[in-house]
């Protein structure tokens, strides 16, 4: 534990302004803290002892939630009762009881091609597209390799481990089959070549190998199916071919009765084959269950392959015969599905995704006993599905696994660990309400494995937001992921008409009603989202259903300019009338919403329409206020990049890259709508006079034009100068993509926003220009295109403001690279006639607020063949660039409500908003509450700039405080109380505020400390004397995608997350590096817009489209998170085979046993060719095991883990042992009552 004296800290030091000077920074995005002074020593007179140390951080995964991504196969264990699914990626997942889910990957990352379960062994044989078979143990709660075998020579299609058997037959594509010993995993010698198979008059190759089987009556003999339609039965011991079958159409699956007197064939015309192996010649019955029936003799129209068949006998009942594909051609529009055929009746179940894989779950896992077949496990490429068999109507298992995290695709999440206990009962109580019906009564069928909760009691809450406008509310404690509750946000919407919707397709192509960001206050239940067609709705919760109107507001936040300069000096008026510059801010009843003529500029209509009529509102979260930006003379409103809600307050802020916005909720008022420019007043403190020597230029305001979003009382309390006329706005435009599209018309279809990439489900290759863009770091700038250069030079006006300095974006392949940059040129040419016109150039809008460089590597565009070396990277407010050409549209990137000092050395703390910047400036907005509780529903609340500015190096990314002993403040909040609750209300209408008040101290002096995170830099302030203590530029090169300050070990850290892939935490307020590792690149936006941190050293990223990744930062944790995992594998007795009976054992089968052993053993077989397979021995001993106890435990606990398994290998011998000793006593005891019965009895009495 280390103490930090301030006084000591400041002692020696010359006195500078706050923020004057920096660290150094390392390119591995670290950097070192120094120390600012900005006052006397005596400022700060109290120590904070910082007890967080390195050795309490460490990162590593924990669980995955989700549907597994591009599944490719699925296994199941009968006898432990777990399921097994593996992807195109490599991954394996492994489900068994809620709780029971593992994840584990092949390093690889080929395609897993089949899996195979050693039947109540725990373990797993894994068949991958880079031909390599690999034993993983799943003994362990973290699955690894025991051994691999390369195949080097031939393909791998099929693989089939018989029932108790430790040989694995394998299928080749050169129509081959080997022989796989599973222990040693080393290939026999034993091969089953093509040319032997096939009759020796067969002039053409079989094709691949697509089934392996052994006959259920005969293990001696296997059943193998090639491509073609050829079915060879081969004889093991004799090494030849018993029979042969051919057919005229592709073999897709084969699969047997259990007597192992027929077998069932699907093929590629849709038909089914079932074949006796008395007469072979011929097929014993074909049917294609979905042709058309067709006149007497006449074959009948084909069909859609069958994929797979499974043919499942009962023993009370018709065999099942499921299949999938086999519909007809001319049903094209038809959806996917499973056919179940039994007895007469055929059930087809349609599915909603293809199916790439099912299994039937039976009974036994004998094949030569009756199957009873009770489950079907349907794998579709976007879900998981079970099917009951045991009922008529085939009703489908309602999933307990969280599969449906993607049933839209996700936009955004948030995180919350050790939130209100009660929210957890509560929103399980709403939703489960709202569950969808007729799932099957009968419990789900997975059940393998074990799980307890462990030593994690804290509840956990994530939040997704979806592109459909869905919210979704999960239980994420003790590592697991169930769902609580779904809040739809389109249904305070109308729904749009064909042909209407316009105006939001010019912002969105698609999903107008996707969340872009989530704001929740767990205290007051308060919840806040804002979509991508600028609107934010606030939610308050209530038990009480009730039916009301929707309020809405308008708000007009548009920022324009008109910078014309005139050859000779003109005076002008510095505002226009101001009665037709107010904002509009007006409900949506007596909106008509219509979309403007042609030719006509389309104003003050919002994207969307609030319904107007009174609306039901379930019990749950009910919608308050609805407040939406509206188009401004023709442009369409920009998206929201920062939000804010304060229920002490009643306030909701929100702004953009014109400015921000801040509205009473209480009294449903717009309290502030104002242009970032005009939220420094007249204190800018980067004004620049022209550095020209020639007379200034004054500009012309054209009052048509120009429309300034100020109150009147803002006016008549701060009046601007006339020299500021020019201030008033920033000139319009649209995102830099729509200005793109011009220059490149053809290729207006290949830019895709981060929002479009992020709702993807399919992930696709890097296009080749984009290479070398994988790493933030690496050099991004080439050379503009002719036609953007020559508007760049040409068409860009060289504007000359005092209280401006522009900026020029950075140009790759004609867009924004720079995080910081918030426009592009629109390309939009002026003809002659727009001379006197003002040109629109750079307002554009940061697409996400907390990764606006990366967004910009999702455009392709064509790369000239010479690259500009110039990469132009901070663009910041603070910077030292004073070029008066440069674009100083600033976007609003983070907002936070705290109890602070409004200005530098109040005495007393008031309610604040602060503003962070895009440019790297804070400004602190003064928030004037009525002091009674009464008067805060009719008198105004008055919002208004205080003047504090404070300045970083980049976008501003988070605030947080701590007060003088270093605990961290949380937002003062309004204990819920339920609105809608009239006995409760009537009894009080007060409202119950929590204020978290600095601690109070009798010294003069600072109070409270205010941490700010940009992306590229943290700093730490005091207040109010507004004293920079802390500095660290925590990257050069890269840049801060997602930054929270979080509570770990009841201590407070910063958690930052670079795009260099970077994972760095910092102790507070100190800044002081405690951890630091290269974690994860980005190389998808839509990790850089999932991240996100909570406290007690939790974390999670959206790893896929359908997957959701945890990890921890906390070395508690890990060292714990053996506890928390589930058990894969528990010790069951494999059930016991059916007395087949005397005369079934004499007639029914093969009397003599088959030893595999001495057939396929080097001694008979001999060994395999070197040169065909290499066995690799996997980390799945020691390496293993040290991975699944994890840290310097790993010896104790696989000398533990072996113990156990000694233990439990005794106990069922010991077991066994009594169970035979109860049975010898039970038959010494029959024996000796049968002798005394018979003691004295004579021969002829019996």
């Amino acid at each position: 534990m280390k103490k930090f004296n301030f006084r000591k800290v400041l002692d020696g030091l010359t006195a500078s302004s706050p923020g004057s000077g920096s660290s150094s920074g390392s390119n591995s995005g670290g950097g070192s803290g120094s120390v600012h002074p900005g006052g006397t020593a005596g400022v700060l007179r109290e120590e904070i002892q910082e007890t967080l140390t390195s050795e309490y951080f460490h990162i590593c995964k924990t669980v995955r939630h989700g549907f597994p991504y591009q599944p490719t196969a699925l296994a199941f264990d009968p006898v432990q009762k777990t399921l097994a699914i593996g992807t195109r990626t490599g991954a394996i997942r492994i489900l068994g009881r809620p709780g029971v889910d593992c994840y584990c990957q092949h390093e690889s990352g080929a395609a897993v091609l089949q899996l195979q379960f050693l039947i109540n062994e725990g373990a797993l044989v894994s068949a991958s597209s880079d031909d390599t078979l690999h034993l993983w143990n799943l003994r362990q709660k973290r699955p690894a390799i025991l051994h691999s075998l390369k195949f080097n020579r031939e393909r791998i299609t099929y693989c089939h481990l018989p029932f108790q058997s430790k040989w694995l037959y394998v299928g080749t594509e050169r129509g081959n089959t080997h022989i796989v010993n599973i222990e040693s995993f080393i290939l026999s010698g034993y091969v089953i070549m093509w040319n032997k198979a096939i009759e020796l008059s067969t002039k053409t190759h079989p094709g691949p190998v697509v089934h392996l089987s052994d006959s259920p009556r005969d293990e001696g003999k296997l059943l193998i199916g090639y491509e073609n339609g050829t079915v060879v039965f081969w004889d093991l011991k004799s090494k030849r071919a018993e029979l042969r079958v051919y057919y005229d159409e592709a073999i897709h699956s084969i699969d047997w009765h259990h007597e192992g007197k027929q077998f069932m064939c699907s093929h590629s015309d849709g038909s089914l084959t079932l074949w006796n192996l008395k007469s072979p010649s011929r097929p014993f019955q074909t049917t294609i269950p979905h042709g058309k029936s067709q006149k007497e003799g006449r074959k009948s129209e084909s069909c859609k392959p069958i994929l797979k068949v499974e043919y499942k006998t009962c023993r009370n009942s018709e065999p099942f015969i499921i299949f999938s594909g086999g519909l007809s051609y001319d049903k094209a529009c038809r959806r996917p599905s499973l056919t179940i055929m039994h007895g007469k009746a055929i059930t087809v179940l349609e599915m909603d995704h293809p199916i790439v894989e099912f299994l039937t779950l039976c009974e036994t896992p004998y094949p030569n006993e009756f199957q009873e077949p009770y489950a079907v496990v349907v794998l579709l490429e976007k879900d998981l599905i079970v099917v009951d068999l045991t009922q008529s109507n085939f009703p489908i298992f309602e999933n307990p696994y969280p599969m449906d995290i993607h049933e839209s695709p996700v936009t955004c999440t948030a995180y919350f660990a050790d939130c209100p206990p009660d929210l957890i009962l509560v929103l399980y109580s709403i939703g489960v309400k709202h569950k969808k019906q007729g799932y099957s009564n009968k419990e789900w069928p997975i059940t393998g494995g074990a799980w307890n909760l462990g030593t994690q009691t804290y509840p956990e809450i994530i939040i997704t937001g979806h592109a459909d406008g869905s919210i979704k509310f999960w239980d994420a404690s003790a590592i697991t992921l169930q769902m609580l509750y779904k809040l739809k946000t389109s249904k305070v919407f109308e729904k749009q008409k064909v042909g209407e919707g316009k105006q939001t397709c010019e912002i969105v192509e698609e999903d107008p009603y996707a969340i872009q960001m989530i704001y929740w206050c767990p205290e007051s239940r308060i919840f806040c989202v804002s979509g991508v067609s600028a609107y934010v709705i606030i939610y308050k919760f209530s038990r009480h259903e009730i039916t009301a109107e929707i309020v809405s507001l308008e708000v007009r936040l548009q920022y324009d300019v008109e910078d014309i300069i005139t050859p000779e000096p003109e005076t002008s008026p510095p505002f226009p009338d101001l009665s037709s510059q107010l904002p509009s801010s007006r409900s949506l009843s007596g909106s008509t919403n219509t979309v403007a003529s042609e030719g006509v500029a389309k104003d003050s209509i919002p994207c969307l329409n609030v319904k107007t009529r009174p609306v039901r509102m379930p019990p749950g979260y009910q919608a308050e206020l609805v407040i939406q930006l509206v188009w401004v003379d023709g442009e369409p409103p920009q998206q929201i990049t920062s939000l804010a809600v304060s229920s002490a307050y009643g306030i909701v802020a929100f702004g953009n890259c014109n400015g921000l916005a801040v509205v009473d909720f209480i009294q449903k008022t717009v309290l502030l709508s104002m242009g970032t420019i005009d939220l420094y007043r007249s204190s800018d403190l980067y004004q620049r006079q022209p550095r020209s020597p020639r007379k200034n230029k004054q500009f012309i305001a054209d009052p048509g034009m120009i429309s300034p979003p100020f109150t009147l009382d803002y006016f008549s309390l701060f009046p601007l100068p006339a020299a500021d006329a020019g201030v008033l706005a920033c000139s319009k435009d649209n995102f830099c993509m729509r200005g793109l599209s011009n220059f490149y018309p053809d290729l207006t279809k290949r830019i895709r926003t981060s929002y479009q990439s992020l709702t993807e489900l399919n992930d696709s290759p890097v296009p080749l220009e984009l290479e070398r863009c994988k790493s933030p770091t690496s050099g991004l700038a080439t050379r503009i295109p002719e036609a953007a250069a020559g508007f760049c030079r040409n068409e860009i006006p060289a504007v000359r403001q005092r209280n401006q300095v522009h900026h020029l974006p950075d140009h790759v392949n004609g867009h924004c690279t720079s995080p910081t940059s918030q426009s592009c040129s629109s390309g939009k040419r002026l003809s002659s006639a727009d001379v006197s016109k003002v040109n629109r150039w750079g307002p554009g809008r940061p697409p996400f607020r907390k990764a606006q460089s990366a967004a910009c590597m999702e455009i392709s565009l064509p790369v000239t063949t010479e690259e500009s070396r110039e990469n132009s990277y901070n663009r910041s407010r603070s910077s030292s660039i004073s070029s008066i050409d440069k674009d100083s549209k600033e976007a609003i990137t983070a907002l936070y409500f705290m109890e602070s000092f409004a200005r530098k050395n109040d005495s007393t703390i008031s309610p604040c908003l602060f503003v962070g910047t895009s440019l790297g400036m804070v400004l602190i907005i003064s928030l004037n509450l009525p002091s009674a509780d009464e008067q805060r529903f009719t008198e105004p609340v008055m919002v208004l700039p205080s003047g504090t500015f404070l300045s970083l190096k980049g976008a501003v990314l988070t605030f947080s405080c701590m007060d003088r002993t270093g605990g961290l403040m949380q937002p003062p909040y309004e204990v819920w109380k339920d609105p809608n609750n009239i006995e409760e209300n009537e009894k009080s209408w007060r409202r119950k505020l929590v204020m978290n008040f600095p601690s109070p101290s009798q010294e003069i002096g600072d109070h409270q400390y205010t941490i700010i995170c940009s992306e590229k830099q943290a700093k730490v302030f005091s207040l109010p004397s507004q004293t920079c203590l802390y500095v660290h530029n925590i990257t050069e090169t890269s840049f801060i995608l997602r930054a929270d300050v979080v509570v770990m070990c009841n201590s407070a850290c910063l958690a930052c997350f670079c795009a260099n892939g970077h994972i760095m935490i910092m102790s507070l307020p100190s800044l002081r590096p405690m951890l630091d590792v290269n974690y994860l690149p980005l190389t998808d936006m839509r990790i850089a817009r999932t991240f996100c941190f909570t406290n007690e050293g939790q974390a999670l990223y959206l790893v896929s489209p359908t997957e959701i990744q945890r990890l921890t930062y906390s070395q508690e944790m890990c060292d714990n998170l053996q506890d928390m995992l589930g058990d894969l594998f528990t010790p069951i007795e494999t059930p016991e085979a059916q007395n087949r009976g005397f005369l079934k054992g004499l007639f029914g089968g093969s009397g003599q046993t088959f030893d595999r052993e001495e057939l396929f053993g080097e001694a008979s077989a001999g060994k395999a060719s070197r040169s065909l397979a290499q066995h690799i021995p996997g980390p799945g001993g020691i390496e293993g095991m040290k991975g699944a106890a994890g840290g310097v435990m790993g010896e104790l606990t696989r000398a533990r883990i072996a113990l156990d398994e000694r233990g439990q290998r005794l106990g069922e011998l010991e077991e066994k042992t009594a169970g035979m000793m109860t049975s010898a006593e039970a038959f010494s005891k029959h024996a000796h009552e049968l002798m005394l019965k018979y003691k004295d009895k004579k021969w002829y009495q019996f």
